[in-house]
C-alpha cells in the first residue's frame, strides 16, 4: 500500500493530527487543488491516517504544486 494519502484538511491540521498519534512524516506539502498531501515514513502510519481521516480522503485525482521538487538521489562521485 502507498505511504502517500491525500486529504482535505490543512498542512497544520495533518501535522498536529500526526504529533497527537506519533506518526512520522516523510513529507508534507499543500495541494493547489486544495487540501494536503502527507507522506509517512511506514506504511502502518498511512494506514493509521486512513483510518483517522476516512471522511476525508481525497480520492479524485489532484494538483500538485509547480513549485514541488521530486528528490533526487546525490551523485555518487568516486
Amino acid at each position: 500500500m502507498s505511504r502517500a494519502v491525500n486529504v482535505n484538511a490543512q498542512v497544520a491540521d495533518v501535522t498536529a493530527l500526526c504529533a497527537k498519534h506519533a506518526i512520522a512524516i516523510s513529507t508534507i506539502e499543500p495541494l493547489a487543488s486544495g487540501g494536503t498531501r502527507v507522506v509517512l515514513l511506514n506504511p502502518i502510519g498511512a494506514d493509521r491516517i486512513r483510518e483517522l481521516l476516512a471522511k476525508k480522503l481525497i480520492t479524485d485525482p489532484i494538483v500538485r504544486s509547480p513549485l514541488h521538487m521530486a528528490r533526487q538521489p546525490l551523485p555518487r562521485y568516486r
